[in-house]
């Protein structure tokens, strides 16, 4: 299982490999109030350049595949998403760190770019790809459900995130034989 940096792209998205040209587009999405509530780390404001940094360090370092999601229609950056723990021995990685900004929640955008993510990942040979939030994240779970992932549970106190509160993380997964079916579900929300 090789995946490598690449523009990767569909009619709604293109997926472009993280560089330092993107960071002055995509610091004011994340200042949108709200976005980074319910995550681990925090990246507005004062600290987006410390998870900016981050994103490209892990990229740099190949544990992670990080992409800034550029809307085609206009040309406009609208969010984040990475591979992250990409694990080629056992044929499996996650997709995470998925933010968009107000104005693309809800509309083709996350589902083509997940319908991007997730058939590279198979196509590289990917047995299991996996998807994690936090368990007050409902918004985010109802998306995975409706892409058609599997939950899986939940590990209770799993991680201490930035507020000082304990995130209990949900696990869901598309193994390599639903790939089909939940291809064909996001085929037809953002065809």
């Amino acid at each position: 299982m090789i995946l490598s940096p690449a523009i990767r792209e569909n009619a709604v998205v293109r997926l472009e490999p993280l560089v330092e040209a993107h960071r002055e587009e995509l610091r004011p999405i994340a200042a949108e109030p709200g976005l980074w509530t319910l995550t681990s780390l925090r990246g507005d404001g004062d600290h987006f350049d410390a998870w900016f940094n981050l994103m490209l360090a892990n990229t740099n370092a190949g544990s992670q595949i990080s992409h800034l999601v550029r809307r085609q229609a206009d040309g406009a950056a609208v969010g984040h998403s990475a591979w992250l723990t990409i694990t080629p021995e056992h044929k499996r990685l996650e997709i995470g760190w998925t933010w968009y900004g107000s104005e693309a929640r809800g509309t083709a955008i996350n589902p083509a770019a997940k319908h991007i993510l997730l058939g590279e990942a198979f196509g590289a040979g990917a047995e299991r790809v996996e998807l994690k939030t936090h368990h007050l994240n409902l918004r985010s779970q109802a998306a995975m459900t409706k892409m058609g992932a599997t939950r899986e549970g939940t590990l209770r106190r799993h991680l201490l995130c930035w507020t000082g509160e304990w995130r209990d993380t949900v696990f869901f997964s598309v193994l390599r034989e639903e790939w089909p079916g939940v291809k064909a579900g996001l085929e037809a929300r953002f065809a």
